[in-house]
């Protein structure tokens, strides 16, 4: 992810993704929606690209629980399908969870 217009952890910022989903590079645009560091949550709401081919819309919510040592990461994707052909967005959450294993990795490495 690139910040595109702002800063990262801003509300309001503007960030450029390219992706691979299904073999296909993706790109999209996403705008920082909100941002609660209490509750460790970031919602982004995607703007343009490619996913808006396909949904009407489309928003990515991650709030992290930590117990302990251990933090739990919840992804949560609210989207309405352009119709009723469209599929549920099964490959954008396997690509969440491949970002949040890598981000793992990272913290642990």
């Amino acid at each position: 992810m690139d910040i595109h217009e702002g800063e990262w952890g801003t509300v309001g910022s503007v960030i450029f993704c390219n992706s691979t989903l299904d073999g296909k590079e993706k790109v999209s645009k996403h705008i920082i929606e909100a941002i609660d560091e209490e509750k460790k949550l970031i919602k982004f709401k995607v703007i343009e690209g490619d996913i808006l081919e396909e949904y009407k819309s489309c928003s990515f919510t991650v709030h992290v629980e930590s117990k302990g040592e251990n933090n739990l990461a919840t992804w949560i994707i609210e989207y309405e399908k352009k119709n009723a052909n469209v599929p549920d967005p099964h490959t954008y959450m396997e690509l969440l969870l491949n970002m949040s294993k890598d981000i793992e990795t990272h913290h642990f490495n």
